[in-house]
């Protein structure tokens, strides 16, 4: 049974009692057919509360709560037989007796936390998963992952085409429809996300009924988990903090009960901004109780770094594809280089980004004997530039057909991004939140510079 499902039948139990109560009144002024009907809606609330209990708990199973409602409904009837005889105390005393063997048991019957997931890209599921794992572990938590849509932003700021990635999950998650999942009605315990933009992303956007300011309403834990790990920065650091405070108040990070950052100085930093923000927070949200606002800002650390750890090179799936570019003749293999292209490089140097790249496949390429070059790409790298830097997009997507055509190196848009940290022997690229995660795995990390070719 559901915590909200308890509440609501206690809730209707509160109502009998008041019934009981009005019932004792109508009793001293002999209004018969008025108490009759009451007893027939008292009948009519208790078979509901027993049925929905059968629902949750199953019709197979003895269930306490529902001998007692069966009883109750038995004394409901043998008093509307006495109502001419019997005394308003005795009418009140024998039914609120009945009852209150029924209130009691659905007290002490075990509740199931619901938790669901609200990942939109599965590239990012790594920011969720290893909370996943803990819900789904615990015997007394229903887990769901349910993949939201979302849309491309248009250059005029209007939805684009919509995608769903619920099919690009690893195949150890179950995942739910998200037309299945009715979050009005089942009311989780807790739902997680790791989108905190709500209207305010220019690449991408999901459904309004998936804001962060709705989702709110839906749930009594509203938890969000950042989809990246940044570089640690001091709070005192104000030059660095300069470049992603923004971040810190995204509606995403406003609405959630709780949100979890990667660190004691991450922690601090967000607390600082709500602080600085004060009067901007009591305008958009009606109120600021700096005290919540501390309280809902937890350093558990980012799940990114637990997928990377309990990620094993040996027991992973590589494609054959992959591995007819990464075996030698004598079965041994090359050097793995991931080659990470982030958005921000595009947005820094334009037109200079894409020469880069050129430059590095020109390398990779005379070196593919005993190097190959597995090059993943940021997934919002097209659609940036299609909003953003229109004039790039065309050379950009003729680039990727090239690389992917002429077959010397891998090409990895998948979803799973910790598969090529930890088959990869280094790291070469932009400096992204990627570069976090794989400092992690101890291997050479390398931050291209684009103005070298």
């Amino acid at each position: 049974m559901r915590r909200c499902q308890k509440l609501q039948m206690l809730l209707d139990i509160s109502g009998l009692h008041m019934i009981h109560q009005q019932n004792k009144g109508k009793l001293l002024q002999k209004e018969y057919q008025s108490i009759l009907d009451a007893l027939a809606d008292c009948q009519r609330i208790a078979i509901e509360i027993g049925e929905s209990i059968e629902q949750t708990e199953g019709e197979d199973k003895e269930i306490d709560a529902v001998r007692f409602l069966e009883q109750y409904c038995e004394t409901l009837y043998q008093v509307s037989l006495q109502l001419e005889e019997i005394s308003a105390e005795d009418l009140y005393g024998t039914l609120e007796e009945a009852l209150r063997f029924v209130e009691e048991a659905i007290v002490v019957m075990p509740v199931r936390k619901e938790i669901v997931f609200l990942p939109y890209k599965a590239s990012m599921w790594d920011s969720l998963e290893s909370v996943y794992f803990a819900a789904a572990r615990d015997e007394n938590c229903d887990a769901y992952v349910v993949p939201i849509p979302y849309y491309d932003r248009k250059a005029d700021g209007g939805l684009g085409e919509m995608h769903y990635e619920g099919g690009e999950y690893p195949k150890n998650i179950p995942i739910t429809h998200y037309e299945e999942y009715h979050l009005e009605e089942r009311h989780p315990d807790a739902i997680y996300i790791h989108n905190p933009y709500d209207g305010n992303n220019y690449v991408t956007c999901v459904p309004e009924r998936y804001f962060a300011s709705r989702l709110r309403n839906y749930t009594d834990q509203l938890v969000y988990i950042p989809y990246f790990v940044l570089d640690e920065i001091k709070p005192d650091d104000h030059e660095k903090i300069e470049k992603f405070k923004n971040l810190c108040l995204m509606p995403g990070v406003i609405y959630a009960h709780k949100v979890i950052v990667q660190s004691e100085n991450m922690r601090q930093i967000y607390i600082n901004e709500f602080l600085k923000n004060a009067e901007w927070l009591t305008d958009y949200m009606g109120y600021f109780d700096r005290k919540k606002l501390e309280d809902k800002i937890l350093a558990l650390g980012s799940p990114k770094f637990d997928r990377v750890r309990n990620t094993n090179r040996d027991t992973l799936e590589v494609p054959d594809e992959w591995l007819r570019l990464i075996e030698k003749p004598d079965g041994t293999w090359k050097k793995i280089i991931l080659y990470n292209t982030s958005v921000n490089a595009f947005f820094q140097y334009n037109e200079k980004m894409i020469t880069k790249i050129k430059s590095v496949f020109v390398k990779f390429k005379e070196a593919q004997e005993n190097a190959v070059l597995l090059w993943r790409p940021h997934p919002l790298i097209s659609g940036t530039l299609r909003t953003l830097r229109p004039q790039l997009l065309a050379e950009y997507e003729q680039l990727v057909e090239e690389y992917r055509k002429e077959g010397y190196g891998i090409y990895d848009d998948t979803a799973d991004v910790d598969r090529a940290i930890v088959l990869s022997d280094a790291y070469f690229g932009d400096y992204s939140s990627l570069v976090q995660l794989y400092q992690a795995t101890g291997k050479p990390v390398m931050i291209e510079d684009v103005e070298v070719l």
